[in-house]
């Protein structure tokens, strides 16, 4: 069988600092797997932290954990590599893997949304809705929906005759189109489908959602506004930070001729590290029982 290899050319100066790059990142990658796993333990050992939200905390800290983890290894390797090469059925394995995880973190926070939405405006039905069988469904259409949606294009584009062999960027993903001869306008048509039923509707429903939210805590007491805001502001930060991570990555495709080589490495190397990292840091920081057991976790091994 032929192997097609498509050769990644998106590294700056890769002879002169390969080391210092896989230094960054191996640190970065060692920094995101500790603290995501840290607090998912945390949940997975606390009784009191078997609720609904924290359980959708801990599947996006581990949604987090996959989405680096397809695209880190790769990465380190072609670092200390001669060549940085990948077959294009790896290329578009890695490309689809990207978009399915992206695209279950939004899925992830549209649950947390609802589960948010359920506890401040419906607290006397929360245990009744939000029940373990509800939970799992929502975990598993979370990851089964975009993996679903995702493995189209790759059989789709599996064959598709190639016109370039060379990807101006350091991992796989939409740049993957601008190899191909001719692109398969109903692929194109069904990645936009895709775009707005996986990605664009979750993020309608869950501005919506704490629209509502807000609206019900203007209208109670102290304390509902209170427990809006402790618990509702960490997601909204996330949602912002990866909606910022998703309007990176389809600007540097649209704009990718009007992008220094320079820029665009430095900005993808930055959306790799610092979005993974970002949201075990909010919760751990601004959700209340997850910062209570870190604090008494870290006192424990300082007092060992």
């Amino acid at each position: 069988m032929n192997i097609t290899y498509i050769n990644l050319d998106g590294h700056v100066e890769l002879e002169k600092y390969r080391i210092l790059y896989f230094f960054i990142m191996v640190t970065g990658y060692i920094l995101i797997v500790s603290c995501n796993s840290i607090i998912v333990y945390l949940v997975v050992i606390h009784k009191n932290l078997h609720e609904p939200m924290y359980i959708f905390i801990a599947a996006l800290l581990i949604n987090s954990v996959l989405f680096s983890t397809c695209i880190y290894p790769k990465l380190l390797i072609d670092f200390l590599s001669e060549k940085q090469i990948v077959s294009y059925q790896a290329c578009l394995t890695q490309a689809a893997a990207f978009y399915s995880l992206s695209c279950s973190e939004f899925l992830l926070l549209a649950a947390m949304a609802y589960d948010r939405f359920v506890s401040i405006c419906k607290p006397l039905q929360y245990h009744t809705i939000m029940r373990k069988r509800t939970v799992s469904i929502f975990l598993v259409l979370a990851w089964l929906v975009p993996a679903c949606h995702t493995v189209i294009p790759i059989i789709g584009n599996v064959n598709t005759k190639l016109c370039s062999f060379t990807l101006s960027g350091i991992f796989c993903n939409n740049l993957v189109n601008s190899l191909f001869c001719v692109a398969s306008r109903a692929l194109l048509v069904y990645g936009l489908v895709v775009l707005f039923n996986i990605a664009l509707l979750p993020m309608l429903f869950i501005l919506f959602t704490y629209t509502m939210i807000l609206v019900v805590a203007y209208r109670s007491c102290r304390d509902v506004r209170k427990k809006a805001a402790q618990t509702c502001l960490p997601h909204l930060l996330v949602l912002i930070n990866y909606s910022c991570l998703i309007t990176y990555d389809m600007i540097i495709v649209r704009l990718e001729s009007d992008i220094s080589k320079t820029a665009r490495f430095v900005m993808t190397m930055q959306m790799m590290m610092c979005n993974p990292l970002f949201n075990p840091i909010i919760y751990g920081l601004k959700m209340r029982e997850i910062y209570k057991h870190l604090s008494w976790l870290f006192c424990k091994v300082i007092v060992k």
